[in-house]
């Protein structure tokens, strides 16, 4: 695990309630359960406030870091895909963007990145296709230097889903499921303290689902098969996290308050 994909999880499920910020020495104490050292943490937030993520502030605790006002908007963003809910009723049409990719390759292939972490697939060279449309496409155009036309299209037959790798999703929601009880007890406290057990827990919990935002387009359920994996995948990490909620925010009140 990476100290910077780690504070994004920490900020985001954790620090949203409390002013998205927190002191360093806090931020330090909650990511030792999960085997980020000091050294990492700092240096993740150093890249991350010269990325504009975080913003230095001080706090009553000592010199702490603010999630920016861009960051908030995508951790927000994130949380309402990670704990579903996004509004996934249908109406039949698809959306279609003509995008006009920017000239530098690097941010093509950043380009290329968010269009897929939003939630679209590439159908023909520079056309993306998504059963919704997706606020967050003007920002991360924006972000490219690109520009896009759209196309609402009313059928596409034969529907496109196969323009998403559903197979390698499903393969992954099933390795999920699998290899949740390992997940969940890989953070056994030898110090006996169940709060930060639970913590480390959820900690990891969260953190492997949430790879499936940059992978799971969050299609309607029209357009996947009667057995997709992915529900059953869904009801574990619901009920597992909201069961290690509780303990998990008194570790987190223990590291801040």
């Amino acid at each position: 695990m990476h100290a910077r994909s780690a504070l994004f999880d920490v900020y985001g499920d954790h620090l949203r309630s409390r002013g998205s910020q927190a002191p360093v020495a806090g931020l330090v104490q909650l990511l030792e359960p999960v085997g980020i050292q000091p050294p990492a943490v700092r240096t993740a937030i150093s890249r991350l406030v010269a990325q504009q993520w975080l913003e230095p502030v001080q706090l009553e605790a000592g010199r702490g870091y603010r999630a920016t006002g861009r960051a908030i908007r995508w951790l927000d963003e994130a949380g309402a895909r990670i704990y579903r809910r996004v509004d996934q009723t249908w109406d039949g049409h698809w959306e279609l963007r003509l995008v006009d990719p920017p000239v530098d390759r690097a941010a093509r292939n950043r380009l290329r990145a968010d269009l897929t972490f939003i939630g679209y697939a590439e159908l023909a060279p520079q056309v993306w296709v998504s059963p919704f449309p997706r606020a967050e496409l003007d920002e991360v155009l924006n972000r490219a230097g690109a520009t896009a036309r759209r196309v609402r299209a009313d059928t596409i037959e034969p529907a496109p889903v196969d323009a998403w790798d559903l197979d390698g999703l499903a393969a992954a929601y099933r390795a999920f499921v699998g290899n949740a009880d390992a997940l969940l007890h890989r953070a056994a406290d030898a110090a006996g303290d169940p709060d930060r057990e639970a913590f480390a827990a959820r900690f990891h919990l969260v953190h492997e689902w949430r790879k499936f935002l940059f992978t799971d387009p969050g299609l309607p359920a029209e357009l996947l098969p009667p057995d997709w994996p992915g529900r059953i995948a869904a009801e574990l990490f619901t009920s597992e996290a909201e069961r290690l909620k509780p303990a998990a925010d008194r570790y987190v009140a223990h590291c801040l308050d």
